[in-house]
């Protein structure tokens, strides 16, 4: 039997596709291969989208995955080779980075294996006022449970939270290589991490491993970065008591401490939501567990 002009043209397409650079796919982006590429790899015309990806699937390392979102909704990639689950995650929403708990596994800030991947992309940006904050409103903020995303898919049994956070431009976002060291993801810095997981503790497995994770980054970070993130993202809630918490209860030396404590505090604060026994630190104006004492 005669090899068809896709077997003939088959190691051109498998170069093609190992020196694209990337391993995850949307159906459109083969769309776009086949269309600019048909003509050098000779390619029938009558060849539709669909016999294509079926030859790639049938002939080389490209595989079809499907991931489950809320509300029944399905989402398809593709992959070439050892694309990892970091990379088909960053797929799944525009300008995506890798953020919270997935970040400090990254920046090698936990010792444990997250179950969740969590992914952030930002919402657009759009002026907004500033609301007027009082203590009566912090109190019942914190007195609430935390929100948290529903927007979770998943893939191989393992949850994927789709986080859609406030805009910063993409603050404190870099890129980081794989631990095989072939490519690269978009992850927030260390600063910017420690912040995020500060904020949403709850994206971090609680207080207690973001404390861990401060103790970790101690001899790693600038505090002069983290504090002047912390003032570019221009939180509502007074943040940085929580941060000046974390990083006396790790250790810090007094000059980190004193950059957090020149930043205003105004109103008593809270480490997460709904603590039931409490603490209070007086000198960060902080309740927090009172089993962290």
């Amino acid at each position: 039997m005669c090899p068809t002009r896709f077997q003939i043209a088959r190691p051109d397409i498998v170069r093609y596709f190992y020196g694209l650079g990337r391993r995850v796919f949307k159906r459109r982006d083969l769309g776009q291969v086949l269309a600019k590429e048909r003509a050098s790899w000779r390619l029938a015309t009558s060849m539709s989208l669909d016999k294509f990806v079926e030859e790639l699937e049938r002939r080389t390392k490209l595989r079809r995955v499907t991931l489950g979102l809320p509300q029944g909704q399905k989402v398809v990639r593709y992959l070439w080779g050892d694309a990892s689950d970091f990379e088909l995650v960053l797929s799944l929403q525009p300008r995506a980075y890798l953020s919270h708990y997935t970040a400090l596994y990254l920046h090698e800030l936990t010792g444990r294996v997250p179950k969740a991947i969590y992914v952030n992309s930002e919402q657009h940006a759009h002026p907004r006022g500033r609301p007027v904050l009082d203590q009566e409103d912090i109190d019942s903020a914190f007195a609430k449970p935390v929100r948290v995303t529903h927007n979770i898919a998943t893939y191989h049994g393992r949850r994927i939270c789709l986080l859609n956070g406030k805009y910063t431009g993409r603050l404190g976002v870099t890129e980081i290589q794989e631990a095989s060291g072939q490519r690269f993801l978009s992850v927030t810095d260390i600063e910017r991490t420690l912040i995020d997981c500060t904020v949403r503790p709850i994206y971090a497995g609680g207080v207690y491993e973001v404390l861990e994770a401060f103790r970790s980054a101690q001899g790693r970070i600038s505090i002069n970065r983290l504090a002047a993130t912390l003032k570019k993202m221009e939180f509502l809630y007074p943040y940085h008591q929580a941060i000046g918490f974390y990083l006396e209860r790790a250790g810090y030396p007094d000059g980190a401490l004193r950059l957090l404590s020149k930043f205003e505090m105004r109103y008593d604060f809270y480490l997460t939501h709904e603590i039931k026994e409490r603490g209070y630190s007086t000198r960060w104006r902080l309740y927090f567990p009172k089993a962290m004492e």
